[in-house]
């Protein structure tokens, strides 16, 4: 007869698991960046992962979900980030605004190989309802953030314009900013980026926000 598992027993196990979860959901991303969606396979996330393939099918058991959990894991990465941006810049909504810009470009969520794994995943939204559920919730969250910042700065700064569609613009812009990040287009940078997404918040908002210096550029 086997003797119970201990309680610090039974909590390695369970770290092992999470943290093998966490290894293969690494490597989806990985795979992602350098394959694409269609291409990436169980074979190459176990081989990223350095871990076997029977380990990959054991915690996931098929591709479809170990994406759909790769998804979900970047999408509650996303929100958490800026929910902290925003908590930690107080309650001026100029100061909550700049930081939730400021936060889109921060390396940690933004870089070529989670810009890759985003744009794959984009690809393959619309016909795929899972991932439109998966990160639906959290988009309209993150916009209507948006749009109450631009209604309290309309309010305090006395502009003429609509809220929902200058917050709209705005989401759009930082959306295209990421493309191009990923793209590699027109020497685009995660500074010059910021940079522009800087530029608009002076001048929809020039009352709250002054124009930046731009960052030096690239000469070939």
């Amino acid at each position: 007869m086997k003797e119970p598992l201990a309680d610090g027993e039974r909590r390695g196990r369970k770290a092992s698991k999470e943290t093998r979860r966490q290894q293969l959901i690494e490597a989806t991303i990985d795979s992602l960046a350098k394959r694409g969606y269609s291409e990436t396979t169980m074979a190459d996330v176990a081989d990223g992962a350095g871990l076997s393939r029977g380990i990959v099918n054991f915690h996931f058991e098929s591709k479809e979900k170990l994406l759909v959990a790769t998804l979900q894991y970047m999408a509650d990465e996303y929100s958490a980030h800026w929910r902290a941006a925003l908590e930690k810049a107080g309650d001026d909504p100029a100061r909550q605004l700049a930081a939730l810009v400021a936060a889109d470009f921060d390396r940690a969520i933004c870089n070529k190989r989670k810009l890759a794994a985003w744009c794959a995943f984009w690809g393959e939204a619309k016909s795929r309802p899972t991932y439109q559920m998966l990160c639906g919730a959290n988009d309209e969250a993150y916009q209507q953030v948006f749009i109450d910042l631009c209604r309290r700065l309309k309010e305090d700064g006395g502009y003429d314009f609509d809220a929902f569609s200058t917050a709209l613009g705005l989401s759009a812009m930082l959306e295209g900013l990421w493309l191009r990040l990923m793209m590699g287009t027109e020497n685009a940078t995660r500074e010059s980026a910021r940079h522009a997404a800087s530029d608009y918040l002076a001048s929809a908002f020039p009352r709250h926000f002054k124009r930046e210096a731009p960052p030096a550029r690239k000469v070939d």
